[in-house]
C-alpha cells in the first residue's frame, strides 16, 4: 500500500509544510508498523483545531533502542527525532519517563485513525478493533503488537489486551486463528481486563512467523535473550 500524496494538499497546512508533506508516502512497511503499535502502545489523535490526524510512540526507557526502531520506519513522516519526556513526582522533582516521538498530521494518517477510533474531533476518539482486523494483519504487524504488548514467560507468549472489550478480544481471536491457524485464548486479569495468551505449541508457531521482524533487544520477548 504505497501511497504517493500531492493531492492531499490543503489550504490549512502551514506553509513551509506544503512542499515536505507533498512529498510524504506511506509503505506497506509503514503501514505494518503504525496497526501493530495501534493494537499496542502507540496513539492517534487529532489535536483542537486540527483537520487531520498524528501517530505518538511512547516507550519505556529501556526501549530506547525500540524506539529508535520504529523511528528509523517512519522516518519520512516525522520531523523531530525521538526524545525523553519528563515527569514531576509529588515533591516537583524532575524525572525522565519514557522516549517518544509524533509524526506530522496528515489526511493519510486520519484515514488509519478513523478506522481504529471512534469520534473525529478533539480527544474524543477511543481505541477500537476494526470488525476487519484480518485485513490489517501480517506477521511484521503481529511483531510490532507483542515487542509492545507481548511477554514470554515459561515457554508461553500472552499479550496485554486491556484496553479492549472482551468481543474484541474474540475478534482479535478470530482473525489470528483465520489468518495465521495460530489459536490464541483469553483470560480475565482481575479488574484490570483481558489478556490474550497462546500455549507452549501456539507459542512455537507464534515465534517461528514473527522472527524475522523482531529486532535484537527485543529478542527477550519470544524466549531469546534476556530483558
Amino acid at each position: 500500500m504505497v501511497n504517493t500524496v500531492g493531492s492531499y494538499a490543503t489550504k490549512y497546512w502551514y506553509r513551509d509544510l506544503i512542499p515536505v508533506k507533498e512529498r510524504m508516502f506511506l509503505t506497506d512497511e509503514q503501514y505494518s508498523v503504525i496497526v501493530g503499535s495501534l493494537l499496542g502502545d502507540g496513539t492517534m489523535r487529532i489535536g483542537k483545531g486540527a483537520r487531520n490526524a498524528n501517530l505518538k510512540i511512547e516507550q519505556g526507557l529501556a526501549q530506547k533502542e525500540y524506539t529508535e526502531y520504529k523511528y528509523s520506519v517512519l522516518k519520512n513522516l516525522v520531523l523531530t527525532e525521538p526524545k525523553i519526556s519528563s515527569r514531576y513526582d509529588s515533591n516537583r522533582r524532575k524525572y525522565p519517563k519514557s522516549w517518544w516521538f509524533r509524526t506530522v498530521r496528515h489526511p493519510f494518517l486520519t484515514k488509519i485513525y478513523k478506522r481504529f477510533y471512534t469520534g473525529n474531533g478533539y480527544l474524543t476518539g477511543k481505541k477500537i478493533i476494526p470488525e476487519d482486523i484480518i485485513c490489517d494483519l501480517n506477521p511484521q504487524s503481529l511483531a510490532i503488537w507483542i515487542m509492545d504488548d507481548g511477554s514470554y514467560n515459561k515457554g508461553i507468549i500472552d499479550i496485554s489486551t486491556y484496553s479492549f472489550t472482551l468481543i474484541e478480544v474474540k475478534i482479535l481471536e478470530k482473525a489470528i486463528f483465520e489468518k495465521f491457524g495460530i489459536q490464541m485464548v483469553h483470560h480475565k486479569d482481575r479488574d484490570k481486563g483481558f489478556r490474550m495468551y497462546a500455549n507452549k505449541s501456539e507459542t512455537s508457531k507464534i515465534v517461528d512467523l514473527i522472527r524475522p521482524y523482531i529486532i535484537y533487544p527485543m529478542e527477550y520477548k519470544i524466549g531469546c535473550t534476556a530483558p
